[in-house]
């Protein structure tokens, strides 16, 4: 597993538990169906971001080895 791959995953793991931990938080503590929707933004966060940050580096390592070749 390279580098990058390894603080990928440490970074998914922490901004997970913290956009989950904010959803929870969101979800335990609104008292209305309108509150209640806005933890579906940290959830939707916690989903793409970790997605998008992995994307970014598997281009660019997959484009540095096609560029070398």
């Amino acid at each position: 597993m390279a580098l990058w791959q390894k603080l990928w995953l440490l970074f998914a793991v922490i901004w997970v538990v913290v956009a989950g931990l904010q959803a929870a938080s969101i979800l335990a503590f609104s008292e209305g169906e309108l509150e209640r929707g806005k933890a579906l933004l940290p959830i939707t966060l916690g989903i793409a971001v970790p997605a998008i940050a992995y994307l970014l580096p598997w281009l660019w390592v997959r484009w540095r080895k096609n560029k070398n070749k």
